[in-house]
């Protein structure tokens, strides 16, 4: 059987889907599983040892392409794990025999013929739990526990990133301040505070995020460069998914970073807002050292608001308890 998994969105999201291929893996050992991601996306998924071929979808999407693409791959089933229209026309018009999705969207119901009825906007489940849901139709109907989900994975082990003498010696941990705009964030005061309470001869502390982020936080990464490596903008995402690998932990919100240290297993706290959809409920870093702070609390004032007061009220000391 040659399964199609397409999702073509963010980092994160892409971390999230990996499981998928461990428990497909799993059901149908030899079975062929193709990964139709973005090419940003790329080193993600070809790090997953259950992925057997990645299918570039800014190259197959260019005019003209994306039916014969498809079609060439010779699939026995394509699974829209967050639906494009375009993608899911195209599958139809490839004839691709078995075309999963959710029943959720119009264009699914013209163009899929295994639809799930369920919604995960207002679903109580983890991410991961709603993807899984996905593969009903191949016959893996049980329920995922969280505490399973890890060994799903299926991330390739790498060697450490090579490591001076000072830093073999440390704590090597990375601070991803910003976001994108993909989550409330908890502020760089807060992640100065806690720079401030962390033993110099103990942790290593290295930024990460992209070149604007750095621009972002220029002055940040002036008053602290006596503390910090700053890395931003100088990571290609080959390059941060290894620096992340061959690390000790990393904090961050949720983020695609915070999801690829969980699932390597280092130790990746997550900071949440308590408001639904964006909650840990629905988005927590999943790992054998995962954990996350949020706090009890409803968080309606701030949902219309990026400055989130609910966050930013996650206090170092309850970081740092976390991290020691």
């Amino acid at each position: 059987m040659r399964i199609i998994l397409s999702r073509t969105d963010s980092i994160g999201d892409v971390v999230l889907t990996l499981p998928m291929t461990g428990v497909l893996k799993k059901t149908f050992p030899d079975c062929t599983i193709i990964f139709l991601g973005r090419s940003y996306t790329r080193p993600v998924i070809e790090a997953c040892r259950f992925v057997d071929h990645f299918v570039d979808f800014d190259e197959i999407s260019k005019p003209g392409k994306l039916i014969s693409g498809l079609a060439d791959l010779k699939a026995d089933v394509i699974i829209h794990v967050f639906p494009v229209k375009d993608i899911c026309k195209a599958a139809r018009a490839a004839l691709i025999p078995q075309r999963i999705a959710t029943s959720h969207r119009v264009f699914t119901w013209l163009t899929c013929n295994s639809l799930l009825h369920f919604s995960r906007k207002s679903s109580t489940l983890h991410e991961v739990q709603l993807n899984l849901k996905l593969l009903q139709p191949l016959g893996i109907t049980r329920e995922f526990d969280l505490a399973e989900i890890p060994k799903y994975y299926g991330l390739k082990d790498r060697p450490a990133t090579k490591q001076n003498k000072e830093r073999e010696e440390k704590f090597n941990l990375i601070l991803h301040p910003k976001s994108k705009g993909s989550a409330r964030e908890w502020g760089l005061e807060n992640f100065g505070k806690l720079i401030d309470m962390l033993p110099s001869g103990k942790f290593n502390i290295l930024i990460t995020g992209t070149r604007e982020e750095g621009e972002l936080m220029h002055d940040f990464l002036v008053s602290y460069r006596d503390r910090v490596t700053d890395l931003t903008g100088q990571l290609s995402l080959s390059q941060l998914v290894e620096l992340i690998s061959g690390c000790d932990g990393l904090i961050a919100a949720s983020t695609g970073p915070l999801h690829l240290a969980a699932a390597f297993g280092i130790r990746a706290i997550g900071l949440y807002a308590p408001m639904r959809p964006i909650f840990p409920q629905r988005w927590a870093p999943l790992g054998e050292n995962a954990c996350y702070l949020v706090l009890d609390k409803k968080c309606s004032d701030c949902r219309r608001s990026g400055d989130c007061h609910c966050i930013r009220s996650i206090t170092p000391e309850m970081v740092l308890e976390k991290l020691t």
